[in-house]
């Protein structure tokens, strides 16, 4: 499915902030049951998903974190990104260009978390050959 110029304005709208359907129909001059049905049919797509997010620098206990990762065969790096992206603790796996292959952001509670998801969880996924960590001190704009 390739959203059209209505569909990417809803997304435009919601982007911005949370807003009931028929304000954005009234928005866009369209009817409340069309904006609800292209909602529906936006996620089920695939190609949006609703839900809160919260600034990491005020969640508690938590610690926020990159996982630059290299795999062994370049073939297999969607299938290993769907693996790494299932573990616990991660939030999303991006592929990426230059020194390393993927990228894992991770949410885990302390350092001793951490070291497990790097040496319990992410061992388990064939074909990791290194790992890089970067914790995130502080985040400008940036919600999980």
């Amino acid at each position: 499915m390739q959203p059209d110029d209505i569909d990417w304005k809803i997304i435009e709208i919601l982007r911005e902030n949370f807003i009931p359907n028929n304000a954005i129909a009234r928005e866009l001059g369209v009817s409340e049951g069309m904006i609800r049905q292209r909602v529906k049919r936006l996620k089920e797509a695939g190609i949006l998903k609703i839900k809160a997010l919260i600034n990491p620098d005020v969640l508690e206990n938590l610690q926020l974190a990159m996982v630059a990762i290299n795999i062994t065969e370049s073939a297999l790096l969607k299938k290993r990104a769907d693996q790494i992206a299932s573990l616990e603790n991660v939030l999303s796996v991006s592929f990426t260009s230059g020194r390393y292959d993927l990228f894992a952001e991770v949410l885990v509670t302390s350092n001793r978390d951490l070291v497990r998801f790097l040496t319990e969880e992410l061992p388990n996924v064939e074909g990791v050959t290194n790992t890089e960590t970067f914790m995130m001190l502080r985040s400008y704009g940036k919600f999980v």
